[in-house]
Protein backbone atom coordinates (compact mmCIF):
# COMPACT_ATOMS: atom_id res chain seq x y z
CA UNK A 1 0.00 0.00 0.00
CA UNK A 2 2.94 2.48 0.69
CA UNK A 3 4.26 2.48 -2.89
CA UNK A 4 0.62 1.88 -4.65
CA UNK A 5 -0.04 4.26 -7.29
CA UNK A 6 -3.44 5.83 -8.05
CA UNK A 7 -4.36 3.08 -10.18
CA UNK A 8 -3.51 0.49 -8.33
CA UNK A 9 -5.67 2.13 -5.83
CA UNK A 10 -8.28 2.50 -8.09
CA UNK A 11 -8.04 -0.93 -8.45
CA UNK A 12 -7.57 -2.49 -5.27
CA UNK A 13 -11.22 0.29 -4.06
CA UNK A 14 -12.70 -1.94 -7.01
CA UNK A 15 -11.87 -4.97 -5.62
CA UNK A 16 -13.52 -3.91 -2.86
CA UNK A 17 -16.36 -3.11 -3.75
CA UNK A 18 -16.63 -6.91 -4.63
CA UNK A 19 -16.08 -5.73 -9.07
CA UNK A 20 -15.19 -8.70 -11.01
CA UNK A 21 -15.56 -7.70 -14.25
CA UNK A 22 -14.55 -4.20 -15.82
CA UNK A 23 -16.06 -3.79 -19.21
CA UNK A 24 -13.43 -1.71 -21.25
CA UNK A 25 -10.85 -1.79 -24.08
CA UNK A 26 -7.66 -1.38 -22.35
CA UNK A 27 -8.24 2.57 -21.41
CA UNK A 28 -7.67 4.13 -18.80
CA UNK A 29 -4.34 1.82 -19.43
CA UNK A 30 -2.89 2.21 -15.98
CA UNK A 31 -6.39 1.38 -14.38
CA UNK A 32 -6.96 -2.01 -16.93
CA UNK A 33 -3.38 -3.27 -15.82
CA UNK A 34 -4.18 -2.77 -12.38
CA UNK A 35 -7.07 -4.52 -11.80
CA UNK A 36 -6.27 -7.66 -14.05
CA UNK A 37 -3.24 -7.72 -12.09
CA UNK A 38 -5.23 -8.44 -9.04
CA UNK A 39 -7.93 -10.96 -10.94
CA UNK A 40 -10.31 -8.56 -11.96
CA UNK A 41 -11.22 -9.19 -15.46
CA UNK A 42 -11.41 -7.10 -18.63
CA UNK A 43 -14.40 -7.92 -20.93
CA UNK A 44 -12.63 -5.90 -24.00
CA UNK A 45 -15.46 -4.45 -26.30
CA UNK A 46 -15.05 -3.47 -29.27
CA UNK A 47 -16.99 -0.17 -29.36
CA UNK A 48 -17.44 2.00 -26.29
CA UNK A 49 -21.60 2.47 -27.01
CA UNK A 50 -21.87 -1.21 -27.05
CA UNK A 51 -19.49 -1.28 -24.01
CA UNK A 52 -22.03 0.65 -21.85
CA UNK A 53 -24.69 -1.85 -22.76
CA UNK A 54 -22.84 -4.41 -21.62
CA UNK A 55 -22.33 -2.96 -18.21
CA UNK A 56 -26.42 -2.18 -18.52
CA UNK A 57 -27.31 -5.55 -18.64
CA UNK A 58 -24.99 -6.86 -16.08
CA UNK A 59 -26.06 -4.73 -13.69
CA UNK A 60 -29.26 -5.76 -14.13
CA UNK A 61 -29.05 -9.16 -14.02
CA UNK A 62 -26.46 -9.18 -11.32
CA UNK A 63 -27.69 -6.78 -8.36
CA UNK A 64 -24.33 -5.40 -8.63
CA UNK A 65 -23.41 -2.13 -9.49
CA UNK A 66 -21.65 -2.50 -12.97
CA UNK A 67 -17.95 -0.27 -14.07
CA UNK A 68 -17.08 0.89 -17.81
CA UNK A 69 -13.91 2.65 -18.82
CA UNK A 70 -13.89 4.51 -21.73
CA UNK A 71 -10.44 6.61 -23.34
CA UNK A 72 -11.14 10.54 -23.17
CA UNK A 73 -12.67 12.23 -26.40
CA UNK A 74 -14.66 10.25 -29.00
CA UNK A 75 -14.27 7.50 -26.62
CA UNK A 76 -15.80 9.26 -24.17
CA UNK A 77 -18.53 10.59 -26.50
CA UNK A 78 -20.16 7.42 -27.65
CA UNK A 79 -20.23 5.95 -23.93
CA UNK A 80 -23.25 9.00 -23.56
CA UNK A 81 -25.86 7.13 -25.26
CA UNK A 82 -25.60 3.83 -23.38
CA UNK A 83 -25.59 6.21 -20.07
CA UNK A 84 -28.19 7.82 -21.25
CA UNK A 85 -30.25 4.55 -21.26
CA UNK A 86 -29.16 3.86 -17.79
CA UNK A 87 -29.96 7.21 -16.54
CA UNK A 88 -33.72 6.70 -17.59
CA UNK A 89 -33.70 3.23 -16.85
CA UNK A 90 -32.36 3.04 -13.01
CA UNK A 91 -29.21 1.36 -13.86
CA UNK A 92 -26.53 2.18 -11.80
CA UNK A 93 -23.13 2.08 -13.84
CA UNK A 94 -19.71 3.79 -12.96
CA UNK A 95 -17.74 4.89 -15.58
CA UNK A 96 -14.53 5.47 -15.07
CA UNK A 97 -13.25 7.95 -17.96
CA UNK A 98 -9.23 9.19 -18.70
CA UNK A 99 -8.91 12.49 -19.08
CA UNK A 100 -5.66 14.76 -20.35
CA UNK A 101 -2.81 15.25 -17.68
CA UNK A 102 -3.50 18.26 -15.36
CA UNK A 103 -1.11 20.40 -17.06
CA UNK A 104 -2.50 20.13 -19.95
CA UNK A 105 -6.28 21.09 -19.77
CA UNK A 106 -7.44 23.76 -21.57
CA UNK A 107 -4.53 24.04 -24.08
CA UNK A 108 -5.97 21.75 -26.78
CA UNK A 109 -4.30 18.72 -25.92
CA UNK A 110 -5.07 15.61 -27.90
CA UNK A 111 -8.48 14.80 -27.42
CA UNK A 112 -9.22 17.19 -24.60
CA UNK A 113 -13.19 17.51 -24.26
CA UNK A 114 -15.36 18.84 -21.49
CA UNK A 115 -16.61 16.02 -20.19
CA UNK A 116 -18.30 17.43 -17.09
CA UNK A 117 -20.85 19.07 -20.20
CA UNK A 118 -20.59 16.07 -22.26
CA UNK A 119 -22.04 14.07 -19.19
CA UNK A 120 -24.14 16.15 -17.10
CA UNK A 121 -26.88 15.28 -18.98
CA UNK A 122 -26.96 11.12 -18.49
CA UNK A 123 -25.12 10.66 -15.33
CA UNK A 124 -26.30 11.52 -11.92
CA UNK A 125 -22.94 12.61 -10.83
CA UNK A 126 -19.62 14.03 -12.22
CA UNK A 127 -16.22 14.17 -10.67
CA UNK A 128 -12.39 15.00 -11.50
CA UNK A 129 -10.25 13.53 -9.20
CA UNK A 130 -7.24 16.35 -8.37
CA UNK A 131 -5.60 14.98 -5.73
CA UNK A 132 -4.11 11.91 -5.49
CA UNK A 133 -4.35 12.06 -1.46
CA UNK A 134 -8.18 11.49 -2.06
CA UNK A 135 -9.08 8.98 -4.57
CA UNK A 136 -10.79 6.48 -2.20
CA UNK A 137 -13.19 8.81 -0.76
CA UNK A 138 -13.92 9.42 -4.97
CA UNK A 139 -14.19 6.22 -5.60
CA UNK A 140 -16.76 5.25 -3.15
CA UNK A 141 -18.47 8.69 -3.48
CA UNK A 142 -19.06 7.21 -7.44
CA UNK A 143 -20.48 3.76 -6.09
CA UNK A 144 -22.87 5.71 -3.48
CA UNK A 145 -24.18 8.03 -6.33
CA UNK A 146 -25.03 4.88 -8.92
CA UNK A 147 -26.75 2.75 -6.02
CA UNK A 148 -28.45 4.85 -3.80
CA UNK A 149 -31.63 6.72 -3.88
CA UNK A 150 -32.92 6.16 -8.14
CA UNK A 151 -30.08 4.45 -9.58
CA UNK A 152 -28.01 5.61 -12.66
CA UNK A 153 -24.70 6.35 -13.45
CA UNK A 154 -21.95 8.04 -11.69
CA UNK A 155 -18.90 9.33 -13.88
CA UNK A 156 -15.44 9.15 -12.28
CA UNK A 157 -12.91 11.64 -14.26
CA UNK A 158 -9.08 10.57 -13.76
CA UNK A 159 -5.85 12.26 -14.88
CA UNK A 160 -3.69 10.14 -16.53
CA UNK A 161 -1.03 12.09 -14.64
CA UNK A 162 -2.59 11.12 -11.64
CA UNK A 163 -3.07 7.81 -12.37
CA UNK A 164 0.99 7.40 -12.14
CA UNK A 165 1.09 9.32 -8.84
CA UNK A 166 1.60 7.63 -5.77
CA UNK A 167 -0.23 9.07 -3.20
CA UNK A 168 0.43 8.85 1.03
CA UNK A 169 -1.20 6.09 2.92
CA UNK A 170 -4.40 7.42 4.05
CA UNK A 171 -4.57 7.77 8.10
CA UNK A 172 -8.56 6.26 7.90
CA UNK A 173 -8.95 3.15 6.31
CA UNK A 174 -11.87 2.48 4.08
CA UNK A 175 -13.70 -0.69 4.10
CA UNK A 176 -17.18 -0.54 2.77
CA UNK A 177 -18.49 -2.08 0.44
CA UNK A 178 -20.91 -0.35 -1.92
CA UNK A 179 -21.23 -3.35 -5.10
CA UNK A 180 -24.56 -3.99 -4.13
CA UNK A 181 -27.59 -2.19 -5.13
CA UNK A 182 -29.58 -0.63 -4.22
CA UNK A 183 -27.63 0.73 -1.25
CA UNK A 184 -30.06 1.59 0.83
CA UNK A 185 -33.93 0.59 1.19
CA UNK A 186 -36.05 3.85 3.09
CA UNK A 187 -39.64 2.90 3.81
CA UNK A 188 -42.62 5.23 3.77
CA UNK A 189 -43.66 5.85 7.70
CA UNK A 190 -46.13 3.02 9.43
CA UNK A 191 -48.89 5.95 9.00
CA UNK A 192 -48.15 6.39 5.77
CA UNK A 193 -48.16 2.45 4.75
CA UNK A 194 -51.23 2.04 6.96
CA UNK A 195 -53.43 4.11 5.49
CA UNK A 196 -52.37 2.26 2.13
CA UNK A 197 -53.35 -0.66 3.03
CA UNK A 198 -56.74 0.83 4.43
CA UNK A 199 -57.08 1.90 1.03
CA UNK A 200 -56.46 -1.75 -0.43
CA UNK A 201 -58.53 -3.30 1.64
CA UNK A 202 -61.31 -1.17 1.14
CA UNK A 203 -61.26 -0.97 -2.70
CA UNK A 204 -63.71 -2.96 -4.85
CA UNK A 205 -61.69 -3.11 -7.73
CA UNK A 206 -57.73 -2.45 -6.98
CA UNK A 207 -54.94 -2.80 -9.42
CA UNK A 208 -51.38 -3.29 -9.37
CA UNK A 209 -49.33 -1.66 -12.64
CA UNK A 210 -45.70 -2.33 -11.81
CA UNK A 211 -42.36 -0.98 -13.15
CA UNK A 212 -38.85 -1.73 -14.35
CA UNK A 213 -37.75 -0.88 -10.41
CA UNK A 214 -39.78 -4.51 -9.47
CA UNK A 215 -37.67 -6.62 -11.43
CA UNK A 216 -34.83 -7.14 -8.53
CA UNK A 217 -35.36 -10.44 -6.78
CA UNK A 218 -36.20 -8.81 -3.44
CA UNK A 219 -38.88 -6.19 -4.74
CA UNK A 220 -40.41 -9.51 -7.21
CA UNK A 221 -41.01 -11.64 -4.25
CA UNK A 222 -42.19 -8.79 -2.21
CA UNK A 223 -45.11 -8.17 -5.15
CA UNK A 224 -45.61 -11.81 -5.30
CA UNK A 225 -46.44 -11.75 -1.34
CA UNK A 226 -48.60 -8.92 -2.02
CA UNK A 227 -50.72 -10.30 -5.15
CA UNK A 228 -51.55 -13.15 -3.13
CA UNK A 229 -52.00 -11.54 0.21
CA UNK A 230 -54.04 -8.80 -0.90
CA UNK A 231 -55.86 -10.52 -3.79
CA UNK A 232 -55.23 -8.33 -6.56
CA UNK A 233 -54.53 -8.11 -9.98
CA UNK A 234 -51.60 -7.16 -11.36
CA UNK A 235 -49.77 -5.89 -14.55
CA UNK A 236 -46.99 -4.84 -15.65
CA UNK A 237 -45.13 -1.97 -18.10
CA UNK A 238 -43.01 -3.55 -20.64
CA UNK A 239 -39.87 -2.66 -18.35
CA UNK A 240 -41.71 -4.79 -15.73
CA UNK A 241 -42.00 -7.82 -17.15
CA UNK A 242 -40.90 -10.41 -14.80
CA UNK A 243 -41.85 -8.79 -11.92
CA UNK A 244 -44.47 -11.29 -11.71
CA UNK A 245 -45.40 -15.28 -12.02
CA UNK A 246 -47.26 -14.59 -15.49
CA UNK A 247 -49.03 -18.17 -14.72
CA UNK A 248 -50.43 -16.67 -11.80
CA UNK A 249 -54.34 -16.64 -11.88
CA UNK A 250 -53.72 -12.88 -11.04
CA UNK A 251 -51.33 -12.12 -13.53
CA UNK A 252 -52.51 -10.10 -16.55
CA UNK A 253 -49.55 -9.54 -18.45
CA UNK A 254 -48.04 -6.60 -20.04
CA UNK A 255 -50.17 -3.31 -21.11
CA UNK A 256 -48.64 -0.21 -22.35
CA UNK A 257 -49.36 0.32 -25.89
CA UNK A 258 -49.96 -3.52 -26.77
CA UNK A 259 -53.57 -3.59 -26.87
CA UNK A 260 -54.36 -3.50 -30.43
CA UNK A 261 -56.37 -6.31 -32.34
CA UNK A 262 -55.37 -9.64 -31.65
CA UNK A 263 -52.77 -8.63 -27.69
CA UNK A 264 -53.37 -9.98 -24.48
CA UNK A 265 -53.59 -6.06 -23.27
CA UNK A 266 -56.72 -5.88 -26.08
CA UNK A 267 -58.84 -8.45 -23.52
CA UNK A 268 -57.28 -7.14 -19.98
CA UNK A 269 -57.42 -3.51 -20.32
CA UNK A 270 -60.81 -3.32 -19.14
CA UNK A 271 -59.90 -4.80 -16.13
CA UNK A 272 -57.46 -1.35 -15.52
CA UNK A 273 -60.33 1.35 -16.95
CA UNK A 274 -62.73 -0.18 -14.16
CA UNK A 275 -60.59 -0.10 -11.38
CA UNK A 276 -61.18 2.24 -8.21
CA UNK A 277 -57.76 1.89 -6.47
CA UNK A 278 -54.42 2.00 -8.89
CA UNK A 279 -51.57 0.82 -7.09
CA UNK A 280 -48.08 2.10 -9.08
CA UNK A 281 -45.24 0.57 -8.32
CA UNK A 282 -41.67 1.48 -9.08
CA UNK A 283 -42.77 3.16 -12.88
CA UNK A 284 -42.19 6.59 -14.26
CA UNK A 285 -45.66 6.27 -15.94
CA UNK A 286 -43.86 7.11 -19.08
CA UNK A 287 -45.95 7.54 -22.79
CA UNK A 288 -44.85 3.80 -23.60
CA UNK A 289 -46.07 2.36 -20.18
CA UNK A 290 -49.25 4.25 -20.22
CA UNK A 291 -49.99 4.10 -24.09
CA UNK A 292 -49.89 7.98 -24.07
CA UNK A 293 -51.46 8.45 -20.64
CA UNK A 294 -54.76 6.97 -21.58
CA UNK A 295 -54.83 3.83 -19.34
CA UNK A 296 -55.16 4.90 -15.88
CA UNK A 297 -58.88 5.59 -15.32
CA UNK A 298 -59.63 9.72 -14.18
CA UNK A 299 -61.48 8.93 -11.34
CA UNK A 300 -59.60 6.18 -9.90
CA UNK A 301 -57.53 6.78 -6.42
CA UNK A 302 -53.71 6.28 -6.96
CA UNK A 303 -50.77 5.17 -4.44
CA UNK A 304 -47.39 5.54 -6.21
CA UNK A 305 -44.79 3.52 -4.57
CA UNK A 306 -41.15 4.90 -5.92
CA UNK A 307 -37.92 5.31 -4.42
CA UNK A 308 -37.35 9.04 -6.23
CA UNK A 309 -40.08 11.16 -4.66
CA UNK A 310 -40.08 13.03 -8.15
CA UNK A 311 -41.70 10.64 -10.02
CA UNK A 312 -44.93 10.23 -7.45
CA UNK A 313 -47.73 12.80 -8.97
CA UNK A 314 -45.05 13.97 -12.12
CA UNK A 315 -48.04 12.61 -14.69
CA UNK A 316 -51.02 11.17 -11.66
CA UNK A 317 -51.61 12.84 -8.74
CA UNK A 318 -50.71 9.97 -5.91
CA UNK A 319 -50.87 9.50 -2.61
CA UNK A 320 -47.41 9.02 -1.67
CA UNK A 321 -45.42 6.08 -0.75
CA UNK A 322 -41.56 7.23 -1.47
CA UNK A 323 -39.46 4.13 -0.77
CA UNK A 324 -37.44 1.24 -1.98
CA UNK A 325 -39.95 -1.02 -3.52
CA UNK A 326 -38.93 -4.08 -1.87
CA UNK A 327 -38.97 -2.22 1.72
CA UNK A 328 -42.02 -0.81 0.94
CA UNK A 329 -43.80 -3.89 -0.31
CA UNK A 330 -42.67 -5.96 2.46
CA UNK A 331 -44.01 -3.39 5.17
CA UNK A 332 -47.61 -2.56 3.44
CA UNK A 333 -47.80 -6.71 3.77
CA UNK A 334 -47.06 -6.68 7.32
CA UNK A 335 -49.89 -3.88 7.52
CA UNK A 336 -52.26 -5.80 5.43
CA UNK A 337 -51.93 -8.91 7.54
CA UNK A 338 -53.12 -7.08 10.39
CA UNK A 339 -56.48 -6.13 8.76
CA UNK A 340 -60.02 -7.65 7.44
CA UNK A 341 -59.25 -8.85 3.19
CA UNK A 342 -62.45 -10.71 3.28
CA UNK A 343 -63.91 -8.01 0.59
CA UNK A 344 -60.94 -8.74 -1.94
CA UNK A 345 -61.27 -12.50 -0.97
CA UNK A 346 -64.38 -12.34 -1.69
CA UNK A 347 -63.65 -10.64 -5.58
CA UNK A 348 -60.24 -12.53 -6.42
CA UNK A 349 -62.46 -15.85 -8.23
CA UNK A 350 -64.40 -13.22 -10.33
CA UNK A 351 -60.57 -11.56 -11.46
CA UNK A 352 -58.99 -14.86 -11.99
CA UNK A 353 -61.76 -16.05 -14.22
CA UNK A 354 -61.80 -12.45 -16.04
CA UNK A 355 -58.01 -13.17 -16.68
CA UNK A 356 -58.12 -16.84 -17.58
CA UNK A 357 -60.60 -15.84 -20.48
CA UNK A 358 -58.63 -13.03 -21.52
CA UNK A 359 -55.15 -15.55 -22.05
CA UNK A 360 -57.30 -17.93 -23.39
CA UNK A 361 -58.88 -15.08 -25.90
CA UNK A 362 -55.46 -14.16 -26.68
CA UNK A 363 -54.32 -17.64 -27.61
CA UNK A 364 -56.57 -18.07 -29.40
CA UNK A 365 -56.73 -14.81 -31.53
CA UNK A 366 -52.88 -14.66 -32.32
CA UNK A 367 -52.87 -18.45 -33.24
CA UNK A 368 -53.75 -17.56 -36.99
CA UNK A 369 -49.98 -16.00 -36.72
CA UNK A 370 -48.13 -18.40 -34.10
CA UNK A 371 -49.34 -21.67 -35.81
CA UNK A 372 -48.74 -20.30 -38.97
CA UNK A 373 -46.56 -23.02 -41.48
CA UNK A 374 -46.52 -19.90 -44.34
CA UNK A 375 -43.08 -18.34 -45.54
CA UNK A 376 -42.06 -15.75 -44.48
CA UNK A 377 -41.80 -16.61 -40.83
CA UNK A 378 -44.24 -14.43 -38.64
CA UNK A 379 -42.49 -13.34 -35.76
CA UNK A 380 -45.13 -14.73 -33.62
CA UNK A 381 -44.37 -18.03 -34.76
CA UNK A 382 -40.43 -18.00 -33.85
CA UNK A 383 -41.58 -16.31 -30.23
CA UNK A 384 -43.64 -19.17 -29.92
CA UNK A 385 -40.92 -22.04 -30.47
CA UNK A 386 -38.85 -20.02 -28.20
CA UNK A 387 -41.93 -20.22 -25.51
CA UNK A 388 -41.55 -24.02 -25.59
CA UNK A 389 -37.57 -23.83 -24.82
CA UNK A 390 -38.06 -21.34 -21.87
CA UNK A 391 -36.86 -22.20 -18.44
CA UNK A 392 -37.41 -20.14 -15.32
CA UNK A 393 -33.62 -19.58 -15.54
CA UNK A 394 -33.62 -18.11 -18.87
CA UNK A 395 -32.62 -14.77 -19.71
CA UNK A 396 -34.87 -13.00 -22.93
CA UNK A 397 -33.01 -10.21 -24.00
CA UNK A 398 -34.44 -8.19 -26.85
CA UNK A 399 -33.42 -4.80 -29.40
CA UNK A 400 -35.47 -1.31 -28.82
CA UNK A 401 -38.46 -0.98 -31.74
CA UNK A 402 -40.65 -4.11 -32.51
CA UNK A 403 -38.03 -6.57 -30.79
CA UNK A 404 -39.04 -5.56 -27.62
CA UNK A 405 -42.95 -5.55 -28.59
CA UNK A 406 -42.87 -9.26 -29.36
CA UNK A 407 -40.49 -10.25 -26.26
CA UNK A 408 -42.95 -8.43 -23.96
CA UNK A 409 -46.09 -9.02 -25.89
CA UNK A 410 -45.95 -12.76 -26.71
CA UNK A 411 -43.40 -14.54 -24.59
CA UNK A 412 -45.13 -15.97 -20.98
CA UNK A 413 -42.97 -15.31 -18.15
CA UNK A 414 -42.77 -18.56 -16.31
CA UNK A 415 -41.76 -17.75 -12.52
CA UNK A 416 -41.65 -14.62 -10.29
CA UNK A 417 -38.79 -12.23 -10.67
CA UNK A 418 -37.91 -14.04 -14.55
CA UNK A 419 -35.78 -11.45 -16.33
CA UNK A 420 -36.57 -9.91 -19.46
CA UNK A 421 -34.33 -7.20 -20.66
CA UNK A 422 -35.07 -4.19 -23.23
CA UNK A 423 -33.61 -1.22 -23.79
CA UNK A 424 -36.91 1.18 -22.68
CA UNK A 425 -35.14 4.00 -21.45
CA UNK A 426 -34.22 5.78 -24.34
CA UNK A 427 -35.24 2.59 -26.45
CA UNK A 428 -31.97 2.62 -28.89
CA UNK A 429 -31.48 0.37 -31.62
CA UNK A 430 -28.31 -1.90 -31.10
CA UNK A 431 -28.54 -2.27 -27.44
CA UNK A 432 -30.25 -6.04 -27.48
CA UNK A 433 -26.88 -7.17 -28.25
CA UNK A 434 -24.37 -5.89 -25.75
CA UNK A 435 -27.33 -6.83 -22.91
CA UNK A 436 -27.55 -9.83 -23.31
CA UNK A 437 -23.64 -10.39 -23.31
CA UNK A 438 -23.65 -8.45 -19.83
CA UNK A 439 -26.87 -10.10 -18.92
CA UNK A 440 -24.34 -13.77 -19.71
CA UNK A 441 -21.71 -11.95 -17.88
CA UNK A 442 -23.74 -11.58 -14.81
CA UNK A 443 -25.07 -15.27 -14.93
CA UNK A 444 -23.19 -17.41 -16.81
CA UNK A 445 -25.04 -20.51 -15.82
CA UNK A 446 -28.68 -19.17 -17.17
CA UNK A 447 -29.06 -19.88 -20.95
CA UNK A 448 -29.58 -16.05 -22.33
CA UNK A 449 -31.08 -15.33 -25.71
CA UNK A 450 -31.49 -12.33 -27.51
CA UNK A 451 -34.28 -10.89 -29.95
CA UNK A 452 -32.85 -8.42 -32.69
CA UNK A 453 -34.25 -6.89 -35.88
CA UNK A 454 -32.10 -6.44 -39.04
CA UNK A 455 -32.04 -3.06 -38.86
CA UNK A 456 -31.31 -2.65 -34.80
CA UNK A 457 -28.37 -5.51 -35.44
CA UNK A 458 -25.92 -3.26 -37.96
CA UNK A 459 -25.48 -1.11 -35.18
CA UNK A 460 -23.88 -3.96 -32.74
CA UNK A 461 -22.36 -6.55 -35.00
CA UNK A 462 -18.89 -6.13 -34.55
CA UNK A 463 -19.44 -7.86 -31.01
CA UNK A 464 -20.12 -11.01 -32.63
CA UNK A 465 -16.31 -11.10 -32.28
CA UNK A 466 -16.13 -10.22 -28.91
CA UNK A 467 -18.35 -13.12 -27.47
CA UNK A 468 -16.19 -15.35 -29.33
CA UNK A 469 -13.03 -13.99 -28.34
CA UNK A 470 -14.61 -13.67 -24.33
CA UNK A 471 -16.48 -16.89 -24.58
CA UNK A 472 -19.81 -15.43 -23.84
CA UNK A 473 -22.04 -18.02 -25.33
CA UNK A 474 -25.18 -15.67 -25.60
CA UNK A 475 -27.79 -17.27 -28.79
CA UNK A 476 -28.86 -14.22 -30.61
CA UNK A 477 -31.84 -14.28 -33.24
CA UNK A 478 -32.07 -11.85 -35.66
CA UNK A 479 -35.75 -11.04 -37.50
CA UNK A 480 -34.88 -10.19 -41.17
CA UNK A 481 -37.47 -8.87 -42.72
CA UNK A 482 -35.48 -6.48 -44.89
CA UNK A 483 -37.01 -3.19 -43.42
CA UNK A 484 -36.70 -0.71 -40.79
CA UNK A 485 -40.13 -2.23 -39.59
CA UNK A 486 -41.45 0.16 -37.00
CA UNK A 487 -40.46 3.28 -39.33
CA UNK A 488 -41.46 2.13 -42.54
CA UNK A 489 -45.01 1.00 -40.59
CA UNK A 490 -45.40 4.44 -38.19
CA UNK A 491 -44.59 6.73 -41.12
CA UNK A 492 -47.25 5.04 -43.39
CA UNK A 493 -49.72 5.62 -40.49
CA UNK A 494 -48.69 9.45 -39.70
CA UNK A 495 -47.56 10.67 -43.37
CA UNK A 496 -49.02 8.02 -45.67
CA UNK A 497 -45.65 6.96 -47.22
CA UNK A 498 -42.38 5.93 -46.18
CA UNK A 499 -38.73 7.23 -46.74
CA UNK A 500 -36.00 5.71 -48.76
CA UNK A 501 -34.00 4.67 -45.33
CA UNK A 502 -36.99 2.00 -44.82
CA UNK A 503 -35.46 -0.57 -47.05
CA UNK A 504 -32.46 -2.61 -46.26
CA UNK A 505 -30.05 -4.30 -48.74
CA UNK A 506 -29.93 -8.19 -48.74
CA UNK A 507 -26.98 -9.30 -45.44
CA UNK A 508 -26.54 -12.70 -44.88
CA UNK A 509 -26.48 -12.54 -41.15
CA UNK A 510 -25.28 -15.73 -40.77
CA UNK A 511 -22.29 -15.74 -42.74
CA UNK A 512 -20.93 -12.75 -40.84
CA UNK A 513 -21.67 -14.66 -37.52
CA UNK A 514 -19.97 -17.73 -38.70
CA UNK A 515 -17.18 -15.65 -40.12
CA UNK A 516 -16.33 -14.24 -36.72
CA UNK A 517 -16.42 -17.87 -35.18
CA UNK A 518 -19.99 -18.20 -34.04
CA UNK A 519 -22.36 -20.94 -34.73
CA UNK A 520 -24.77 -19.59 -37.58
CA UNK A 521 -27.55 -20.68 -39.97
CA UNK A 522 -31.05 -19.02 -41.94
CA UNK A 523 -33.98 -20.45 -41.54
CA UNK A 524 -36.61 -19.78 -43.86
CA UNK A 525 -39.34 -22.66 -43.38
CA UNK A 526 -41.17 -22.73 -39.93
CA UNK A 527 -40.44 -26.75 -39.48
CA UNK A 528 -37.05 -25.68 -39.50
CA UNK A 529 -37.20 -23.68 -36.09
CA UNK A 530 -37.44 -25.96 -33.31
CA UNK A 531 -34.48 -27.98 -34.24
CA UNK A 532 -32.28 -25.23 -34.89
CA UNK A 533 -32.98 -23.39 -31.97
CA UNK A 534 -32.16 -26.90 -29.87
CA UNK A 535 -29.31 -26.56 -31.89
CA UNK A 536 -27.93 -23.29 -30.70
CA UNK A 537 -29.14 -23.38 -26.99
CA UNK A 538 -27.29 -27.09 -26.51
CA UNK A 539 -24.15 -26.04 -28.27
CA UNK A 540 -22.90 -23.76 -25.81
CA UNK A 541 -21.43 -21.23 -27.91
CA UNK A 542 -22.17 -17.78 -29.59
CA UNK A 543 -24.78 -19.01 -32.21
CA UNK A 544 -26.60 -16.77 -34.35
CA UNK A 545 -30.10 -17.73 -36.12
CA UNK A 546 -31.31 -15.31 -38.79
CA UNK A 547 -35.06 -16.15 -39.31
CA UNK A 548 -36.38 -14.77 -42.32
CA UNK A 549 -39.55 -13.30 -41.57
CA UNK A 550 -42.20 -11.63 -43.08
CA UNK A 551 -41.63 -7.30 -44.00
CA UNK A 552 -45.87 -6.83 -43.23
CA UNK A 553 -45.56 -8.34 -39.44
CA UNK A 554 -46.09 -5.86 -36.73
CA UNK A 555 -46.57 -6.01 -33.13
CA UNK A 556 -50.30 -5.44 -31.73
CA UNK A 557 -49.84 -1.97 -30.88
CA UNK A 558 -52.71 1.33 -30.58
CA UNK A 559 -51.20 2.88 -33.34
CA UNK A 560 -52.18 0.70 -35.46
CA UNK A 561 -55.25 -0.24 -34.17
CA UNK A 562 -57.67 1.31 -37.34
CA UNK A 563 -55.18 2.16 -39.28
CA UNK A 564 -52.52 -1.12 -40.53
CA UNK A 565 -54.65 -3.20 -38.49
CA UNK A 566 -58.05 -2.27 -40.01
CA UNK A 567 -58.70 -5.09 -41.81
CA UNK A 568 -57.72 -7.48 -38.90
CA UNK A 569 -61.31 -7.67 -37.31
CA UNK A 570 -62.29 -9.82 -40.24
CA UNK A 571 -59.62 -11.96 -40.61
Amino acid sequence: MTEATVAQRIALALQRHGVEVIFGQSLPSAVILACEAIGIRQLAYRQENMGGAMADGFARVSGRIAVVAAQNGPAATLLVPPLGEAFKASVPIVALVQEVERNQLDRNAFQELDHFALFSSCAKWVRRVITADRIDDYVDAAFVAAGSGRPGPSVLLLPADLLRENPAVPTRERRSNFGEWPIDRPRPSEAEIRAAAVAITAARAPVVVAGGGVTSPAAATALAKLQDLAHLPVFTTNMGKGAVDETHPLSAGVLGALVGPRSLGGHTLPILKEADLVILVATRTNQNGTDSWRQVPANARIIHIDIDPQEIGRNYEASRLVGDAAATLGALCEALRQLDLSLRRDMRKGVEGRIAAAWKSFENDRSVFSGSNGSPIRPERVMQELQTRLTPDTIVVADASYSSMWVVGQLRGQTTGQRFLAPRGLAGLGWGLPLAIGAKVARPSSPVVALVGDGGFAHSWAELETMVRSNVPVVTIVLNNGILGFQKDAETVKFGGYTSACHLSPVDHAAIARACGCGGAVVRAPGDLGKTLDLALTERRPWLIEVMTDPSAHPPISLFDGTLDHALAAV
